[in-house]
């Protein structure tokens, strides 16, 4: 398989994958590991709080989707990282049972001014479950090798 460079990324693109469901045992093995708030680890508290019911951690939200990346779109691409993320909104609480996946909307991409072997690429990706409801979304930007560096755009 050839690797994605960044002259093969298309402005506006629109791409759906990934589909994952959380179990209530995944939420507790990272919340106890990395958020161990009462609403993520505590069913019982968490029945009885302002979510009325146990939830995933944003931050392992933002994993799953980070994951879900990784194997549909970064493992086959000549990605080189990013210098971080813009925006990050969790909008609707994960659930056990949810069935989620992800929506990547490439919103702009240019050569970096610096760098010629180097192309940035920005997106903004929604995780969404099984209802088509937004449970997080995301703006961020990616650096991508330029396959041909000495070439103008």
């Amino acid at each position: 398989m050839s690797k994605l460079f960044w002259e093969d990324i298309r402005v506006p693109e629109v791409r759906e994958y990934g589909r994952t469901t959380v179990t209530r045992e995944d939420i507790l093995r990272f919340a106890r590991a990395y958020d161990p708030q009462p609403f993520h680890v505590d069913e019982a508290f968490a029945r009885d709080h302002f979510y009325g019911g146990l939830i995933a951690s944003g931050w392992h939200t933002a994993a799953i989707c980070m994951r879900m990346m990784v194997d549909h779109m970064l493992n086959g691409a000549a990605s080189m990282g990013s210098p971080g993320v813009e925006r990050l909104r969790w909008r609707r609480p994960v659930r056990p049972g949810d069935t989620l996946r992800v929506r990547q909307e490439t919103l702009s991409k240019r050569r970096s001014a610096s760098r010629r072997d180097l192309g940035l690429v920005k997106n903004r990706f929604q995780l969404l479950n099984q209802n088509d409801e937004v449970a997080m979304e995301m703006e961020s930007t990616g650096l991508f090798a330029v396959r041909e560096p000495e070439r103008d755009e």
